[in-house]
């Protein structure tokens, strides 16, 4: 929690759950904060539920993401291995340095197909590997 100059609390962005909702055909889950192990911990039941849905297209958003480890790479492909169980695709929307950096020396761009936002998650390509 962080105190304001008024004395209040507000919650940190990691204290908040991730946001979910359905966009143009697509699921979308707004995650924030630290992805860590912590996180992986109160998040898998929530993507495996986004993962096993109807939708064609799951897009996981990591624009408020502010620490990325390999408990959030693990989520990721944990979750992409469900999407594609079922036929479907995972997108992922990202323009952190650092995070774009460690999904290239685990050699995963191509499998979760980093976009810049997320109008250009929901337009594809989606990736066939």
């Amino acid at each position: 929690m962080l105190q304001t100059e008024l004395g209040t609390y507000e919650p940190e962005e990691s204290d908040r759950p991730p946001s979910v909702y359905g966009l143009d055909g697509a699921i979308v889950v707004e995650l924030r904060g630290d992805m860590d192990l912590v996180a992986y911990q109160r998040t898998v039941s929530l993507m495996d539920a986004a993962a096993s849905g109807s939708e064609p297209l799951v897009v996981v958003d990591l624009s408020r993401v502010t620490f990325f480890d390999c408990s959030g790479i693990s989520l990721l492909m944990r979750t992409r291995r469900r999407v594609r169980g079922r036929g479907g695709h995972l997108r992922v929307v990202c323009t952190d340095p650092l995070t774009l950096r460690m999904l290239r020396i685990t050699r995963l761009t191509s499998a979760l197909s980093p976009a810049p936002s997320l109008g250009a998650a929901l337009r594809g390509p989606f990736d066939e590997t």
